[in-house]
């Protein structure tokens, strides 16, 4: 039995690191094999460009941007997504290419037509069976980022408005993708998770069909 793909999505601080591991405990327990992977990343060639992509220091162009982020999404799908997912293994992503329609395409202003292109490319008919969109304002995301003791990315240093552009292009996409559940990422851990459970257990039942 092929394995599923599901992606978790939102701006940061929106606690996508929780949830990702309440819904590998929740495979888990039910004799899923489970991977947790995540982007930019998830291979010995995306960690090198993840590490590039988030550096503040660096400048780096939009375009250039984007195409090192499909640069490691390329080695990622090739190596890691696809080979797990033929041997049954259930895919958990912390981010995949919504985010690149948010961050490049919303923050960035890059053309969706052009991310579309570089998309089939990169990843032919492979998209997430389900993605969950952690949805917050980015207020509270910056006052949640600030609690954490460490140095601030690329992406989080950038500007107010450049984040809640972001914010913005993925709600539009939420509503636009049947696959994605938009989830009010203000309430309560238990809440949340609450209604990933009962999404995760349809996706279940509709697998065993």
């Amino acid at each position: 039995m092929i394995g599923k793909f599901i992606s978790l999505e939102g701006v940061d601080g929106a606690g996508k690191t929780t949830h990702l591991e309440f819904l590998s405990d929740y495979l888990v327990k039910r004799h899923f094999t489970v991977l947790i992977t995540r982007e930019p990343g998830g291979t010995s060639t995306g960690e090198q460009l993840r590490s590039i992509l988030l550096d503040a220091t660096e400048p780096i162009e939009p375009l250039t941007e984007l195409l090192m982020m499909f640069a490691a999404r390329a080695e990622h799908v090739q190596k890691v997504i696809r080979p797990a997912l033929l041997a049954g293994t259930w895919v958990l992503c912390d981010r995949f290419t919504d985010a690149t329609y948010a961050y490049q395409g919303g923050g960035r202003g890059i053309d969706s037509r052009n991310i579309e292109v570089l998309e089939g490319m990169t990843q032919g008919d492979l998209s997430p069976d389900l993605t969950f969109l952690l949805d917050l304002p980015v207020e509270i995301g910056l006052r949640r980022r600030r609690g954490l003791d460490r140095s601030r990315d690329r992406f989080e240093s950038l500007d107010l408005a450049f984040k809640q552009r972001v914010r913005l292009a993925y709600l539009a996409r939420s509503k636009a993708e049947p696959r994605m559940l938009c989830l009010d990422g203000t309430l309560p851990i238990e809440t949340i998770q609450h209604e990933m459970g009962e999404k995760l257990g349809q996706l279940l039942e509709e697998s065993a069909l």
